[in-house]
């Protein structure tokens, strides 16, 4: 089962209350924490002006987005304060030598402690924003994946059978799987739809799972973690570090 967003031009991100954590900055460029709700980029619609490159380039003048992350991602993001540093920081994410570790909690417990998922991703058109695993229009899509530990994650279920009189919800505990993913491309929703296709969808995901695993959270259950990459001037190799908040 998939649950199905609304129109891209009818959706409205709920306000995100969360301040952006300014983890490290110099001349050239920031590293933030994102918070999850907050979108990267303001959206067309009006309605979708809060984003971290709105609220950072009244502070930053100039600051332009590298990359991005998903609306309902959090964590690590490095942020050029000029045109120059960031074609610079571009050339490094375009030639792969940017790492990047997400942790997320996957629904249900896996059958290898380490795997490699290649499936290749495309539009799935008629179904915008959506992507879709295609082998046939799909560009390379890789991810490699760590089993952390498993995990016990209740969730209280308001349509459960009520245990006695008081009228109180069933307390439903399901196993997730906490993982260290390390993508090796960097397809728009890799990681959300290659968990989806391996069995085990990420948790709160609202785009690629089942209705179980999109109301066991309140948030998406993914978290830029690490993100390593060359300071773009000094050439001294940067390792930047978020702590999963989950």
């Amino acid at each position: 089962m998939q649950v199905s967003p609304p129109p891209a031009d009818d959706f409205i991100a709920p306000p995100c209350l969360e301040e952006i954590e300014i983890l490290f900055q110099d001349e050239h460029l920031l590293l933030i924490n994102k918070p999850s709700g907050l979108l990267s980029l303001s959206g067309k619609n009006p309605a979708n002006l809060d984003s971290v490159h709105y609220r950072l380039v009244k502070d930053f003048p100039g600051c332009t987005l590298v990359h991005r992350l998903d609306l309902g991602t959090s964590g690590i993001m490095v942020i050029a304060r000029n045109k120059q540093i960031n074609a610079l920081l571009c050339k490094q994410f375009s030639e792969r030598t940017v790492l990047k570790t997400y942790t997320s909690l996957l629904l249900g417990e896996l059958s290898h402690d380490d795997g490699f998922i290649d499936a290749p991703i495309a539009k799935d058109k008629p179904n915008f924003p959506l992507m879709k695993i295609c082998d046939k229009e799909g560009k390379t899509a890789r991810s490699l994946y760590h089993v952390l530990g498993l995990e016990s994650y209740s969730s209280l279920d308001d349509d459960a059978p009520l245990l006695s009189t008081n009228e109180q919800a069933v307390d439903r505990s399901v196993s997730v799987t906490r993982v260290e993913f390390i993508p090796q491309t960097g397809r728009t929703h890799q990681l959300r739809i290659h968990s989806q296709y391996f069995g085990h969808p990420i948790i709160g995901c609202d785009l690629y799972g089942s209705e179980t695993s999109y109301r066991l959270a309140p948030r998406l259950m993914l978290h830029a973690t690490r993100l390593e990459f060359d300071h773009p001037i000094t050439g001294e190799r940067i390792f930047a570090n978020s702590p999963s908040p989950f």
